[in-house]
């Protein structure tokens, strides 16, 4: 028998008792202001929010972003807001064949399909954007979310996800940051160095 046979073996053989899983049939945590609760965790773990009123509003908040301003290669592909982009900074999305062509990219404006109070995190998938890289190489990261589309918890959060064929999402809270060398806080470490969440329209 060889010594990873007999490894795998002696793991099998003290397997721990197995439990029942734990009851989620509880009172999760509700919040009486549920974005007054997601700004503030926003702002906690690194990122900014704002709540606007409108379309109109939303386009020129967008403008006013200094980051927006100064970006010299923009991905938005929410048409409604391409007027806010710096002229001649617009890169078409689906134009690019290989997600590595991004690498440059200063700002990418994309949607947010719901929002968690509990942890500010936003929900994104692939399903509106040609490259999922998009989320993770842009220098600096914005979210346009409904403000209908907020949510108290992660409980919530994962009764509406629905997986009917292969796809991509994940949850998105704050920039890239690491604290793990000489838990010295490090933002933009793996990916965009801001986030920005703004959130859309009437409740």
């Amino acid at each position: 028998m060889s010594s990873k046979t007999d490894i795998l073996s002696r793991i099998r053989r003290n397997q721990p008792t197995p439990l029942p899983l734990p009851d989620l049939d509880a009172a999760w945590t509700e919040y009486a202001d549920r974005e007054t609760q997601f700004l503030e965790v926003l702002t906690m773990v690194g990122g900014a929010g704002l709540v606007v009123a409108d379309q109109h509003e939303l386009t020129e908040r967008v403008a006013a972003i200094p980051v927006v301003r100064a970006a010299q290669k923009v991905v938005c592909p929410i048409a409604a807001l391409q007027a806010s982009i710096p002229a001649g900074s617009l890169v078409e999305l689906e134009a690019i064949d290989n997600p590595h062509q991004l690498s440059d990219i200063d700002v990418a404006i994309l949607p947010g399909e719901f929002a968690v109070a509990e942890n500010a995190a936003v929900w994104v998938s692939d399903a509106a954007v040609r490259h999922r890289a998009i989320y993770f190489i842009a220098q600096h990261l914005v979210l346009v979310v409904p403000r209908q589309q907020m949510i108290d918890h992660l409980h919530q959060a994962y009764d509406r996800l629905s997986f009917a064929g292969a796809g991509y999402g994940l949850f998105i809270s704050g920039p890239s940051k690491t604290a793990d060398i000489e838990q010295s806080l490090v933002i933009g470490a793996h990916g965009p160095r801001s986030l920005t969440v703004l959130l859309v329209g009437n409740k």
